[in-house]
């Protein structure tokens, strides 16, 4: 643990360099901490032998290492209270009885984007605990219709199909099928059980029964993976950290993957802070994220931005979040 002198010392260092994204000099904390510029500077130096401060090769100043950092966030930090203007614009998203709860998400993402100049990020699936209760069609022309499918928990979601030279009636038939097999099963079971239970059974009675199969598996299969909303992705052009083409162009190709955005799921509870190394995104940016869990889904809501990034206001604004999700 460190001293309460040098504890202010790396507060300060952190606070000013999140701000100014410079180098921070004895110069400030003298004037701060009112002590002699060799006090602060052996202070400096000895944070600096810790892991927790680096100096750059431009400047006699120090910047905050990923060290630094995390003790700052486990030891420094205290959640900054957030503004009367702030709670009101997410009250009126939440407090919209005319918006779906995942809508509300959503909005409530691109104030955040808005309010910190950071990337915002929610991932969201129907939970296990969903039960599949319906699937049923509207036809929209000859070729397109769209699929709905409902759960116990009131969780629906509408997919469109285009089935070119089918005719409605095998669409029907096939979906007598599933509806008299499957309803009942929890909705992440269901592509299991179309493809090993339903499929055999339709390729008796269905002529067309491939592409039918394939058009309703993908239904299913898009229901039980993550929804994925990504808001404010080029707020990372306004960090300095990122004014490289080639890191910028590094992280938009991370955003597209597919893969490594399904990775930013948080299995936790509580909110989390994932500094460089620790992410599994990019060792330059910090991800805070945390889960929330509602009767009918289930998902991640996380905000990427610079290591230098303002840690308390993102974890008041993501507490404040977290309790709207769980009040609805």
């Amino acid at each position: 643990m460190l001293t309460n002198r040098q504890s202010k010392i790396l507060k300060l260092i952190i606070n000013e360099y999140i701000k100014l994204a410079k180098p921070v000099g004895s110069k400030l904390i003298c004037n701060s901490l009112k002590c002699s510029s060799a006090t602060v500077r052996s202070e400096m130096a000895t944070l600096e032998e810790l892991g927790l401060l680096e100096k750059t090769h431009t400047s006699s100043g120090r910047i905050p290492s990923e060290k630094g950092y995390r003790y700052y966030v486990d030891h420094l930090m205290e959640p900054k209270k957030m503004s009367g203007e702030d709670i009101l614009n997410l009250q009126i998203v939440f407090n919209n009885s005319k918006l779906e709860l995942s809508d509300s998400i959503s909005k409530s993402l691109q104030i955040i984007a808005d309010l910190t100049n950071y990337t915002t990020i929610a991932l969201g699936k129907a939970s296990h605990d969903n039960i599949l209760k319906q699937i049923s069609i509207v036809p929209l022309n000859e070729n397109q219709l769209v699929a709905i499918v409902i759960t116990d928990k009131g969780y629906v979601e509408h997919k469109n199909i285009s089935l070119d030279g089918v005719s409605l009636t095998e669409i029907e038939k096939t979906v007598s099928i599933i509806n008299n097999i499957i309803i009942g099963t929890p909705i992440d079971e269901v592509a299991k059980k179309l493809e090993f239970e339903v499929k055999p059974i339709i390729a008796k009675y269905v002529s067309q029964h491939e592409r039918i199969y394939q058009a309703f598996y993908d239904v299913f299969k898009d229901f039980s993976n993550q929804n994925i909303n990504i808001v404010g992705k080029n707020n990372l052009l306004k960090q300095p950290e990122f004014n490289s083409v080639d890191k910028i162009r590094d992280i938009f190709s991370k955003f597209d993957d597919r893969n490594i955005i399904d990775n930013i799921e948080e299995k936790e509870n509580d909110i989390n802070i994932y500094i460089g190394n620790e992410n599994n995104f990019d060792k330059d940016t910090t991800i805070i994220k945390t889960k929330y869990t509602t009767p009918y889904e289930e998902g991640t809501i996380a905000i990427v931005g610079p290591k230098r990034m303002e840690y308390d206001k993102v974890v008041a604004l993501l507490e404040y979040i977290k309790e709207q999700i769980g009040s609805e």
